[in-house]
């Protein structure tokens, strides 16, 4: 019982700090967007576009002392050496949380460019953060339903065109694209439904990563795969900001984009959306190798009566 109302005092303390650090961050963004729009073409833009990103930065660096205050949380990160902080890439993760966005940004905060995601048009609507992710130049997407598309048979493909406009701005700046090829969070029933081939990831959708290497062409420097792993059970968000969860595990790894990938229109290359199939494909296999190693360990760990004490 003590505990329980530990867990709540404290997922609560973190919730209003969390939420007023985001207020604060959320106005000096917006001024500095203010200015932005204020300033000519070029050098002026981009700068304060730099500026823009640390002011995210600061944010989730807010949110990782937060963590390392209230929580008593062991995270093994494994990194390769070759990220930089000036670099361009695209980055996309298993999915099994909406924790997984809180471990991103805690992993790879300051090692690479702040993130950026591709977002529904309506999310702009969200109180604070809709602002925010404006101000901070996340490409806001209008996508079509497939009723629309039956409807209006012109309006295919006009996602990426969509993308590359919303990309536009950001590829002038270091910068890390985000998104999650899965396009929703793993479950059993889901990997049953989908016959997917692997153990524990569903099946890649190529759509998200077609509209970044078609919006970015030659811009990017290189695919920044990131592997999540929660040992003792995959959280929801309140178990995390509560201070629920004590082990975390991400494996870090870059691949090379091929110029095949780069810049095409998968919509009506038939070539080009094979091999981004094949790509795909051939990185989750290692990914699903990842987390069957990780789970073996973790039910090794548990037999050896080691760790994982509720």
């Amino acid at each position: 019982m003590l505990k329980k109302i530990r867990f709540t005092l404290q997922g609560i303390v973190v919730l209003v700090i969390v939420a007023a650090s985001t207020i604060v961050v959320t106005l000096l963004i917006l001024i500095l967007a203010f200015f932005k729009k204020l300033s000519p073409e070029g050098a002026a833009r981009i700068r304060i576009s730099r500026w823009l990103s640390t002011l995210g930065e600061c944010w989730v660096s807010v949110n990782q002392c937060v963590s390392w205050i209230f929580h008593n949380m062991q995270w093994d990160i494994s990194l390769p050496s070759d990220l930089e902080h000036e670099g361009r890439y695209l980055v996309f993760c298993n999915h099994n949380s909406w924790v997984d966005i809180l471990v991103l940004q805690h992993s790879l905060n300051r090692r690479v460019p702040f993130m950026r995601f591709l977002l529904k048009q309506e999310l702009i609507w969200v109180p604070f953060l809709g602002l925010a992710w404006w101000a901070l130049d996340m490409a806001f997407l209008r996508r079509y339903s497939r009723q629309q598309l039956l409807r209006n048979p012109e309006l295919r493909g006009k996602d990426l065109e969509n993308a590359a406009r919303a990309c536009e701005k950001l590829k002038n700046i270091p910068v890390s694209m985000m998104t999650f090829p899965e396009g929703t969070r793993f479950t059993l029933a889901k990997k049953k439904q989908q016959n997917s081939p692997y153990r524990f990831l569903l099946r890649p959708r190529y759509g998200g990563v077609g509209q970044i290497l078609y919006s970015f062409d030659d811009a990017l420097d290189k695919l920044i795969d990131v592997t999540i792993f929660y040992p003792d059970g995959t959280p929801n968000l309140w178990q995390f900001v509560s201070g629920q969860v004590r082990n975390i595990s991400v494996q870090v790894k870059t691949y090379p984009i091929s110029a095949g990938l780069r810049g095409k229109n998968f919509r009506q290359d038939a070539l080009a959306k094979n091999s981004l199939r094949e790509w795909l494909s051939d990185i989750f296999e290692a990914k699903d190798k990842i987390l069957a190693v990780a789970g073996g360990q973790v039910a090794n760990s548990a037999a050896a009566g080691d760790g994982l004490k509720p």
